[in-house]
C-alpha cells in the first residue's frame, strides 16, 4: 500500500538504528568520563555495576536500572564465553555500556570480548609499562596493534561495515587496566603514561591484600587509602581517567568527591547477599517476636 514500508524494511531500519546507537553509546561513555574529571564545571559521576552471574535476561534487568556501564566479570565471575557473547548485546540494547573484565592479559581473551561487541575491556593485575603496552597492542587493530579483524559480530553490533569498524574501533574502544599490587603501584606513573591506556581502575580489596593487609577492611587501612590516592593522581597527571570498585552509595559518593569518575556501585552478588541476608534476619526476628 502507498505510504507503508514493508515490514522487513521497517525491521531492518530499526536494527540499523539500534546498532548505530551502540556506536554512539561507546563514544558517549568516553565523553561522560571526560566530563566527570576534577575541575570540569558541573561534573557528574559515571556509575556502573558488577555482574558475576551469567544470563542476558539478568544483564538486561540490571542494565535497565539506569547504570551507565555494566562490568561482565569473566575473571572471577561464573561467566563463560557464550554467556559473555549473549550478555554484551543485552546490556548495550538498554543504552548502558558493556565492559568485559578478561581473565588475564592474553590475546585470545581480548579478541573474544571485543569481537563480541564489548565497548571496552578491563585487565587485572597490570604491573609494568611493558605489560600495559602489550595490552594496548592486543586491543588495537594495525598499525597501532595486532588485533585480528576476522569477526563479523562487532561491526554488526555497531551498525558498521567492516572497514568502518576498523577505522573507528581503535578510538572508541576503552582500555582499562587495574592497579592491584605493590609492583603496579611502584610503576603506576609509567603505566599511566602508556599511549592507548584510557583508565587506571582500582580493585581496593586485591590491592589491600597484596599490600599485606590480609582480610582487613581496606577502608581501615591507611596505607591502602594512601595508595588509592597515589593511583588516582597518577591517572590525572597523565591525562587519563580513574575508576574504583565500591560496594555502597556512601563509598561511591565519597570516591566521586575524591576525584574518581568511573565508579562501581555494588553488584549482583553484593545485592543478593545484602538484601536476602538482611530480609531473612528481619523475618526471623519478626517471627520470634
Amino acid at each position: 500500500m502507498a505510504g507503508y514500508a514493508p515490514a522487513s524494511a521497517v525491521t531492518g531500519a530499526a536494527v540499523r538504528g539500534a546498532a548505530a546507537g551502540h556506536l554512539r553509546g561507546a563514544q558517549a561513555l568516553k565523553a561522560a568520563c571526560q566530563a566527570g574529571r576534577p575541575g570540569v564545571q558541573g561534573r557528574k559521576p559515571v556509575w556502573g555495576s558488577w555482574m558475576q552471574f551469567p544470563g542476558p535476561g539478568l544483564a538486561k534487568i540490571v542494565a535497565s536500572m539506569g547504570y551507565q556501564w555494566i562490568l561482565i566479570d569473566a575473571e572471577h565471575g561464573a561467566i563463560g564465553d557464550s554467556e559473555m557473547h549473549n550478555m554484551i548485546p543485552a546490556i548495550a540494547g538498554t543504552g548502558a555500556a558493556p565492559i568485559v573484565r578478561v581473565p588475564a592479559p592474553e590475546l585470545a581473551y581480548f579478541k573474544r570480548a571485543l569481537d563480541a561487541g564489548a565497548f571496552g575491556v578491563m585487565v587485572p593485575m597490570v604491573e609494568t609499562k611493558e605489560q600495559a603496552e602489550a595490552v594496548v597492542r592486543m586491543c588495537k587493530f594495525p598499525p597501532q596493534g595486532m588485533r585480528g579483524c576476522g569477526s563479523p559480530f562487532a561491526p554488526a553490533h555497531f551498525g558498521q561495515s567492516m572497514p568502518e569498524y576498523l577505522a573507528s574501533a581503535n578510538e572508541t574502544t576503552m582500555v582499562i587496566v587495574q592497579i592491584e599490587t605493590p609492583l603496579g603501584l611502584k610503576n603506576v606513573n609509567e603505566i599511566a603514561a602508556v599511549e592507548g591506556i584510557d583508565m587506571l581502575f582500582i580493585g581496593p580489596n586485591d590491592l589491600a591484600c597484596s599490600m599485606g593487609n590480609g582480610a582487613k577492611n581496606h577502608m581501615e587501612c591507611a596505607d591502602v587509602q594512601e595508595a588509592i590516592e597515589v593511583i588516582r593522581v597518577a591517572a590525572e597527571k597523565a591525562g587519563k581517567l580513574s575508576g574504583i570498585f565500591c560496594i555502597d552509595a556512601e563509598q561511591s559518593a565519597a570516591r566521586f568527591a575524591q576525584g574518581f569518575q568511573f565508579i562501581n556501585i555494588g553488584g549482583d552478588i553484593v545485592a543478593i547477599l545484602s538484601w536476602m541476608g538482611s530480609t531473612l534476619q528481619k523475618a526471623n526476628a519478626l517471627a520470634a517476636a
